[in-house]
């Protein structure tokens, strides 16, 4: 594997705002685009996106340009990947790799099936981040991407390439050795804490405050725990604990994407998280009642927002 000069973007949201400033900077307009087409690209060519403080217009190239990259990175919400999956083909070379970092567990399995697993490398991030407007404020080093093969007891040659980009572009990165545990852990995270304050309609900080809260948090983490563990995933309660720490530092007033979406009247990805949960509870013979309750509860939010409970004229 060369080392890797050119790099596509697929969604400019908040976690594409991690990558894009520094992998501009570092490789410039000539080998740094952003995927976008109609009403997106003009905003974005014409507006561009403020990230902490700074106004930033990217290369925006548009999906169908023959213009094959060494590094693809899909940053796109659940809804959107099979239509993103499309639009980055023309920038897929016979050596690209695509580095998928949405939330959920079957991404990579997706893409794979479409461009192959040797163009696929797991990956997910560890990032708050409030996007609101195409402005965002946040720490950049305050976060993380995960990446690497199922197993990294020894770097791949196309793993150190994308390592030795994310260090000159100063880019923080962790490759675990195990990712496939990674991207459980994060997802059990995902559902217990995303959907419990999108659910009550609360910050991250009730978990400080609230033994309530915490107790729909745990019983929700289990639920994912026994999922994974009949898949043979390793998860356990050491990581469930381990994971304490970490929900106690997230700043205070800092809201989960779904709880962002239903406060701005979008659709979730309630399908990606619940959803997937109960499907393969389902499936493994495992109960799953409090994601049922909040992939229910919160496709009723979903309504709501629609207004479609709102009374008839009399």
């Amino acid at each position: 594997m060369m080392a890797i000069k050119t790099v596509a973007l697929i969604g400019l949201g908040a976690m594409g705002a991690f990558f894009a400033p520094k992998l501009k900077e570092l490789l410039g307009d000539d080998h740094f685009y952003v995927i976008a087409d109609g009403e997106r690209k003009n905003r974005l060519e014409n507006k561009g996106v403020t990230l902490n403080g700074v106004n930033y217009r990217f290369h925006i190239e548009p999906p169908g340009t023959n213009l094959p990259v060494d590094l693809v990175i899909v940053a796109v919400k659940d809804m959107q990947l099979e239509q993103a999956i499309a639009d980055i083909h023309s920038f897929v070379g016979p050596h690209t790799q695509i580095m998928c970092v949405m939330n959920g567990v079957d991404s990579e399995e997706r893409l794979a099936k479409v461009y192959g697993s040797e163009h696929v490398l797991y990956s997910y991030m560890r990032m708050s981040i409030v996007m609101a407007d195409g402005v965002a404020n946040f720490n950049p080093e305050g976060g993380m991407v995960h990446f690497g093969e199922a197993n990294n007891a020894q770097l791949s040659a196309r793993v150190s390439a994308i390592k030795e980009l994310f260090e000159q572009a100063g880019i923080r990165y962790q490759i675990e050795e195990d990712m496939i545990k990674g991207i459980w852990f994060k997802f059990m995270c995902n559902v217990s804490e995303n959907l419990t304050c999108a659910l009550l309609g609360i910050p991250f900080g009730a978990f400080r405050l609230s033994d309530h809260a915490n107790a729909i948090r745990l019983g929700a983490m289990n639920e994912v725990m026994k999922i994974a563990n009949a898949k043979g995933i390793d998860l356990s309660q050491s990581d469930i604990e381990r994971q304490e720490t970490t929900v106690r530092r997230i700043p205070f007033a800092n809201k989960p994407s779904t709880l962002q979406d239903l406060e701005r009247s979008m659709l979730t990805e309630i399908d990606m998280f619940a959803g997937k949960v109960v499907a393969l509870g389902e499936q493994l013979n495992i109960d799953t009642p409090i994601s049922w309750m909040f992939y229910h509860a919160i496709k009723v939010l979903e309504e709501k927002n629609q207004q479609l409970f709102l009374a008839p004229e009399q």
